[in-house]
């Protein structure tokens, strides 16, 4: 199961470093294998695993803000490791052999 995820806190100003770094040492400390860029973080692992790490990711900003965010979005695929680096991989593939 692959899992993207944004968290906002909402009624702490526009920067909120320190609440997303709560998040994110949450998110390290689970050992799953994730990835973050400027709109998303994406962890990869089983159901209950990962919803537990976005549970705890949002618990932490709540203990800094008034009211928190989340947006989530899940690719169900069952028996497919891997699909953090495989899907990019793959897509990476077709753009190459597109290209020729």
């Amino acid at each position: 199961m692959l899992i993207a995820f944004t968290l906002t806190p909402v009624g702490v100003g526009e920067s909120f470093p320190d609440e997303i770094a709560d998040a994110v040492a949450v998110i390290r400390a689970s050992g799953l294998p994730y990835r973050s860029d400027s709109m998303y973080t994406m962890i990869e692992g089983e159901w209950d695993e990962v919803m537990d790490v976005v549970r705890r990711a949002t618990e932490a900003v709540a203990a800094r803000a008034p009211r928190v965010q989340l947006v989530l979005k899940a690719d169900l695929w069952p028996g497919r490791p891997g699909l953090l680096d495989g899907k990019i991989g793959a897509f990476e593939r077709h753009m190459a052999d597109r290209a020729q």
